[in-house]
């Protein structure tokens, strides 16, 4: 029985550099709502793919919608807040 082995080192060798830094994890933090209200919105339309809409259906998909409005609006605020002169950051 022959053992097949690598020949070469990985195509993509491991660095430290393939951790995201702190300043992107926070940014992705502050982006969380959003990406929750996103995935949310993925769920009803997939849900709402093979069949077709009643009422509590059309109920949920646009209170998913304006979830994520609220998400952006909220993100959008607290980074032109956090960007102003003079704010706290």
């Amino acid at each position: 029985m022959k053992h097949i082995v690598a020949l070469h080192d990985a195509v993509t060798p491991w660095s430290d550099g393939l951790e995201p830094s702190d300043a992107e994890l926070d940014a992705i933090e502050e982006e969380m709502p959003v990406i929750s209200a996103e995935v949310e919105l993925l769920d009803v339309r997939i849900a709402l793919m093979d069949r077709v809409p009643n009422e509590l259906d059309e109920r949920r998909f646009r209170r998913a919608v304006h979830r994520l409005l609220d998400a952006r609006r909220a993100v959008a605020a607290a980074s032109t807040h956090a960007s102003m002169p003079g704010s706290a950051s």
